[in-house]
């Protein structure tokens, strides 16, 4: 389906409120129609004195990764008070959204991965190999993945985090998509993480869950379409290549209606 064909072709998309226009204007400039249905919310962090402890040390870590930007508006607001990052650290990132996002507020980005853009491949990168005695601090959200701590650990690191924000679920009114599915008029679900799509799944109740699991899905990573398929979905998602916009657009272009 060319990016100009997306007449008649509705897309509901999960992101945070602040988070969906970039992409709600790419499907509305190629004819689609989008719903917003915001599954996170943003909000401050629980521990506050934890994440002050390790920001007034900065400057003794060698490495600052950013995993989303997120983490990087959270973090460098936080950061203003202390005078902003250090200019001896190196910055890391997961993405290109976290990278444009550093370069909005003047900071090149360092280390960051050039083909697939998750934990594993920053990890792969050679200059996360050799960190034996590296002192590393992630900027994230509370909770999430292990995995980039634990493998940089296994490697030498001295690795802390600094928990900027939380990511919280909304209480999205659901009407819309109940009406728009009982009119058959939903054809894609944009689902950006997997603790956004486990929040869908619960907002929609259980008789939404009954058109939810008939509706196709787009995601941003293998590990997302592996729950999709644990959650009962009955239709394979779309895989978009990366997590920025325009590879999600492409990934909604391809979509098939069913005959």
């Amino acid at each position: 389906m060319p990016v100009a064909e997306l007449h008649g072709v509705t897309v509901v998309i999960t992101r945070p409120a602040k988070q969906a226009g970039s992409l709600a204007q790419l499907i509305n400039i190629a004819g689609g129609h989008v719903i917003h249905f915001p599954v996170l919310e943003i909000t401050d962090p629980s521990d506050d004195a934890s994440l002050n402890a390790v920001l007034e040390r900065l400057a003794q870590f060698d490495i600052a990764i950013f995993i989303s930007p997120n983490a990087v508006d959270r973090g460098m607001s936080r950061l203003s008070a202390w005078g902003g990052l250090p200019p001896t650290l190196k910055v890391a990132a997961v993405g290109k959204g976290s990278a444009k996002q550093l370069a909005s507020y003047g900071h090149k980005t360092d280390i960051f991965p050039t083909q697939k853009f998750n934990s594993e491949a920053l990890l792969a990168m050679p200059a996360m190999q050799a960190v034996a005695g590296k002192r590393i601090v992630i900027f994230r959200g509370e909770g999430g993945r292990e995995l980039l701590a634990t493998t940089l650990q296994q490697r030498g690191a001295q690795v802390v985090y600094a928990e900027c924000y939380r990511r919280t679920k909304p209480a999205t009114d659901s009407s819309e998509l109940m009406q728009r599915w009982a009119q058959h008029d939903i054809d894609l679900i944009v689902v950006t993480s997997n603790e956004g799509l486990h929040n869908l799944y619960d907002m929609v109740g259980a008789l939404g869950r009954k058109w939810l699991i008939k509706t196709s899905l787009v995601v941003v990573s293998e590990r997302s379409v592996a729950l999709a398929q644990s959650l009962g979905f009955e239709k394979p998602p779309l895989l978009a290549e990366q997590a920025s916009d325009a590879s999600i657009l492409a990934a909604i272009c391809s979509w098939q209606p069913q005959q």
